[in-house]
């Protein structure tokens, strides 16, 4: 078996003080992130989601198969399309398909079926997870970890988002089969999260919610 070539690590390597610093500075950025709903119809220039997804795609993965594929949307008419999707399936989970715990679990969020952000953004990412890759040929890679690999790449993603000053929701509606049909995906990608992408509008709100402490997070041993 051939061995991938290997070249000197590029690492930085900062002082305690310097660590500390940064450490507290990053967390401070990221516990100012929310998931909203409240959409701004804004613009936002493609090269920020470019540079979004190409941070993603720095995520590590299993055998460096990298299993994933991000779709950027900012057609009306496929937004549209996918509002429609996506809010028919949502209004059959609300009214049939979920047990009354969860629906008691989300009725403090106040959502429901509608998703009128899906038209509003100006962006809609899709991460498709690859269950298996494709060579030259046509034939199958086995790829390895797909859903951790994927789940990793998303959080990147939104760190991402939010570092540039743009929010986001990881939107799930279930299930996710019209995604790979709307989009016209090859069948060994799945639907894994959308994401629709702005800015916050000005009437935006969110949840009071409080973060788990260190104490209820971590066990130190």
């Amino acid at each position: 078996m051939a061995v991938t070539n290997h070249v000197p690590l590029v690492y930085d390597r900062y002082s305690a003080e310097e660590m500390e610093r940064r450490a507290e500075a990053f967390y401070e950025l990221m516990n100012k992130r929310r998931s909203i709903r409240y959409f701004s119809d804004d613009p936002v220039p493609r090269e920020l989601i470019e540079k979004a997804i190409l941070t993603a795609n720095t995520a590590p993965s299993g055998a460096h198969m990298q299993p994933w594929t991000f779709v950027a949307i900012s057609s009306p008419d496929m937004k549209r399309e996918i509002r429609i999707a996506a809010e028919k399936e949502e209004k059959e989970s609300y009214e049939g398909r979920m047990s009354q715990e969860w629906l008691d679990a989300l009725a403090p969020f106040g959502t429901t079926w509608e998703k009128p952000f899906l038209e509003t953004v100006p962006w809609i990412v899709v991460c498709f997870a690859q269950s298996y890759g494709l060579d030259a040929s046509g034939d199958k890679i086995k790829h390895y970890y797909v859903q951790e690999s994927c789940g990793i790449a998303c959080g990147m993603f939104i760190s991402a988002l939010h570092n540039m000053g743009l929010a986001t929701l990881t939107h799930t509606p279930s299930p996710m089969r019209f995604l790979g049909n709307i989009l016209q995906r090859p069948k060994n990608e799945k639907p894994y999260i959308l994401f629709p992408i702005g800015y916050p509008s000005d009437d935006a709100v969110v949840p009071d919610l409080q973060r788990k402490s260190l104490e209820m997070c971590s066990q130190w041993l």
